[in-house]
This record gives structure tokens, sequence and C-alpha cells, in this order.
């Protein structure tokens, strides 16, 4: 590539594992962020309708009536606080939310903010956008349990432009506290900072909420915080790219301008999709369901390993584990691909403080659960020596 002289993030390690584990026979995938499960028959009996009554023209950029409608009442029964429709905005995807979150907010040399280990395309949207991205770690547990320093937080915010929080969190499954976000909020509206929070994994929460403590449970309409969701994960609609933001009330027409010179709207057909998802109540706990199974097979498993220390999620559908003397985890996810027939993602692929760490995807069915985890736990023996 010497001599194009194009812009470059870092490449995903997640990928780098991917790609050896397609090109390798008999391996059980745990490194994606995506469950084995299909996409809820009503949406996709939804799209096939939209499509036959002839639905592929150019949408509404702020998306069908019918979804943000759908979408208002949803979040409005969900949280605290009522979600207005025009404060929400239909993206492609939960990750074009957040970056086109951060074409409204970020500029060239602002300082933007985010906890650590996290998922590197948020980290990666912000330095497109010219950004100089510090992270705060994230303090690991004794348990494998993890806690955000408020007070570090305090200090890095003064000066920056942004914090994007992301509870629960990929890949550690930290989820904050309604008190701890009552205390981001705070810190984030004293340092003038704007706020923008991935919850894309809201309705994944294992302690018998509907859902996990979010800023639509306490934030006002008009405050500087962007919420970013997505179909892709409590709807188990990874490949239909559909996601939407909720927007303070004042920034709603400067955020439909960025859309439409970003991706102008969302297909229209995929759109009827989510409609019908919302409407399904029934889909997402049943996921959630499939999810406690998947997180209760990796508990058994990993209890008792030497040498791995973990805990169990509050949320997300990641098991992010620790492993005594690890100090290369994307060396190790390679010889457990090439040599036990599993592949998982390396803790460093979600920044320096995840090294020493793996991260297993248990959204899974239970018969894949059972042999990959016995899969795991054979190659971490071998190769650590445990």
């Amino acid at each position: 590539m010497d001599g194009m002289d194009l812009t470059v993030v870092p490449g995903s390690r997640i990928v780098e594992v991917a790609r050896l584990a397609f090109a390798t026979p008999d391996v059980d995938f745990l490194c994606f962020g995506e469950a084995d499960q299909p996409s809820p028959v009503a949406a996709r009996d939804a799209a096939v309708q939209a499509l036959m009554d002839g639905e592929t023209r150019y949408p509404d950029v702020r998306g069908l009536p019918a979804l943000r409608e759908a979408l208002s009442g949803y979040l409005s029964r969900l949280h605290a606080k009522p979600v207005a429709e025009s404060r929400i905005q239909v993206t492609a995807s939960g990750m074009a939310a957040i970056s086109i979150a951060m074409a409204a907010v970020v500029r060239a040399g602002h300082r933007v903010v985010m906890h650590s280990p996290t998922w590197p395309n948020i980290a990666n949207a912000a330095r497109l956008r010219g950004a100089t991205v510090e992270e705060i770690d994230l303090d690991a547990q004794p348990d494998g349990s993890f806690r955000l320093n408020l007070d570090r937080l305090d200090a890095m915010l003064d000066g920056a432009r942004v914090f994007v929080l992301n509870s629960p969190g990929n890949p550690t499954g930290w989820t904050a506290t309604e008190a701890e976000l009552r205390a981001i909020r705070e810190i984030v509206q004293r340092h003038r900072a704007w706020l923008i929070a991935d919850e894309v994994y809201s309705r994944l929460i294992y302690d018998g909420r509907a859902a996990a403590p979010s800023m639509l449970d306490i934030a006002e309409p008009d405050e500087r915080i962007i919420v970013c969701n997505s179909f892709s994960k409590a709807w188990v609609m990874t490949g239909w790219r559909l996601g939407w933001m909720v927007v303070p009330e004042a920034a709603s027409e400067l955020i439909v301008d960025i859309v439409e010179v970003t991706h102008s709207g969302v297909a229209p057909f995929v759109q009827r999709a989510g409609v019908a998802a919302i409407g399904d109540t029934a889909a997402v706990q049943l996921f959630r369901a499939h999810c406690a199974s998947g997180r209760d097979l990796a508990s058994q498993a990993l209890a008792g390993l030497n040498g791995v220390r973990y805990r169990p999620p509050v949320g997300a559908f990641y098991a992010f584990l620790a492993v005594d003397g690890l100090r290369d985890s994307l060396d190790l996810a390679k010889k457990l691909v090439t040599r036990h027939g599993v592949a998982v993602a390396p803790g460093v692929a979600f920044g320096p403080a995840g090294e020493g760490w793996l991260r297993v995807c248990f959204a899974q069915s239970a018969e894949l659960m059972e042999r990959a985890m016995q899969r795991l736990r054979d190659g971490i023996r071998v190769e650590m020596g445990s």
C-alpha cells in the first residue's frame, strides 16, 4: 500500500483469528459477537412482505415513521423517562450510529475518553475524525469482575470533548449501576463534555431486570447525551445492519443532515423487519434465556480450571477470562485454532488493558458450547501448562 496515502486504522485482531479459523478444518467459532440462532420469524416475514410490496425506494432519512414510533413506544415503556419520536434517528447499524455521533460532535484534535478494554471499532471511529483517544482502564477485581474508577474519570475528562460509555460492556460484561450512571452524567456535565452511550446489550442482562440501567432512565431531552443502540444483539439481527440513535431534541435536524451525507437512510424493507421485531415481545426474552443457558455452560466449563480467573458477567453475552501468565493472547488464540479447534477473541483485540484475557461468545447452542468449551479447557491446559 506504499504510496496510496490512505488513512490507516489498526486492523482487527479478531478478524485475524477468524481468518485463520476459516482456513482450518473443524473449528468451533466463539470469537464473533454473534449468536448461532436465526433472526425472529416475524422480522423475516415482514422483510419478505415489504420486498413483495415494492418497498425498495428511498426512505425518509430519519427512518420510517412506523419504526420511529415503534421505537419511541418501546423505549418509553422500557425506561423511566419518555422518549419522543422526534429524538429518534434510524441508522444503518449500531456502528453507523456511533460513527454519526462521532461525526456530529468530534473535530480534529479533540480528546475522546473511553473505558477499556473495549470494542476497538469505537476508538477507531474517533480516530477517523482526527481525535486523540485516551483510555481509562477498568479496574479488574480479584474475582474477575470490573469497576470504573470515577475519580480517575473525573481527572481524565478535564478538557475532553467526549466520554464514550459502553454498558453493558463488550468484552467485559461490566454493567454500570444507576448510581454510577448518575455519577458519570454529573462528571460529564461538569466538564461540559458530550456523552455517547453505546447500549446495544441493554436487554441482555441476567439479574431479572428487563433492561440494564440506562442513560434514558435519568437524562433529560436537552442534555448533551447521544444513546446508540441496534437490533443486532438482542433481536439476533447482526446481518440486517439496523440501528438507531436517541439524540438531544435540539440536535435532531442536524443529525438527519449527517445521516443524509453518510448513508442516506436505511432500506425500507429492513426497517419493516425492525417494526415486526419490536412487536414480537417474546423474541428478546427467548434470546436472553438462550444466552443465560450459554452463560451457565461457560461457567460450568471454566469452574475449577487452574490458572483461569472468571466471573459470570452481569450483562452482554461474553465470558471474559483472565489466564495466569498469559503475555500474548493473540498467539494463544491462534494456537487454540490450529491445535485445538476452537476460535476465541484475544483480549489484546480490545486494547492493552485486555492483554492476558480471552473473550468467548456464549450466545450459542448447548451442543456447540459443550464441545467448544471442552476444546478451550483442553487447549488452555496444554498451551499454558495449567
